[in-house]
């Protein structure tokens, strides 16, 4: 997560993954570039893993500045180009003494209504999944917005275990074609990165691009407040 010391926290916390979309597009000079889903994972691990905006920021402006000082024809097509970059500016975040833990959130850039919409809707896809215990316990937190958008670091933690229990749900119904369709896009979207990965950090990488990949199967969508738009 983005560190507490940057000054527009708040708004950054919850637009990490369209933050970082852009700056990736402008580095990158193409305003219509889209990410892939292994992008997206990418994404996600750096949220999950306490990376700072910050971070990503400088790691994607130092692996551009890289690859145009090589002078290479090769477009960079992925995300995953920066993610050497973006670790080494963690940890000198880190060493610098820049905290990557996370802060009470103050403010939200999203209103209650907005907020008990988007838990409603939520709702809605899991009941119509016939998930009914996981559709009850998001309804009646859609029931509750006003209360919960006073302590949205603990609503974001009640999503995750609900999520959790969702994801485990939507695993389980798949069949063996779908699984093994996933894990093919997987393994061809990773290939040309793998070489430039930890074992830790690919390990992760797998596990929430698999987890993106049986939800969009599902029909469903994330429950974290970071895709509250």
């Amino acid at each position: 997560m983005p560190a507490a010391e940057e000054p527009d926290w708040p708004t950054n916390y919850f637009n990490y993954f369209t933050e970082i979309e852009e700056h990736f597009q402008r580095a990158r000079g193409t305003s219509l570039f889209l990410l892939s889903p292994l992008d997206w994972a990418l994404i996600e691990t750096w949220k999950n893993g306490g990376i700072p905006l910050e971070a990503v920021r400088r790691g994607i402006e130092r692996a551009f500045e890289k690859w145009r000082a090589s002078k290479r024809r090769q477009a960079v097509n992925s995300l995953a180009y920066c993610t050497q970059a973006v670790m080494e500016e963690a940890e000198i975040m880190e060493k610098g003494g820049i905290s990557t833990a996370s802060a009470p959130v103050v403010d939200a850039p999203f209103s209650v209504e907005e907020l008990r919409t988007y838990l409603s809707s939520n709702a809605e896809l899991v009941a119509a999944k016939g998930w009914t215990d996981l559709a009850r316990s998001l309804s009646q937190l859609a029931a509750e917005a006003e209360l919960h958008h006073g302590a949205l670091e603990e609503l974001e933690l009640r999503l995750t275990v609900i999520e959790e229990k969702l994801l485990a749900e939507a695993r389980s119904a798949q069949s063996e074609e779908q699984l093994l369709k996933v894990r093919r896009e997987m393994e061809n979207s990773l290939r040309p990165y793998r070489g430039k990965m930890t074992a830790d950090q690919l390990s992760r990488l797998e596990r929430q691009f698999l987890d993106r990949a049986v939800l969009e199967q599902a029909g469903l969508r994330r429950l974290s407040l970071f895709y509250l738009h």
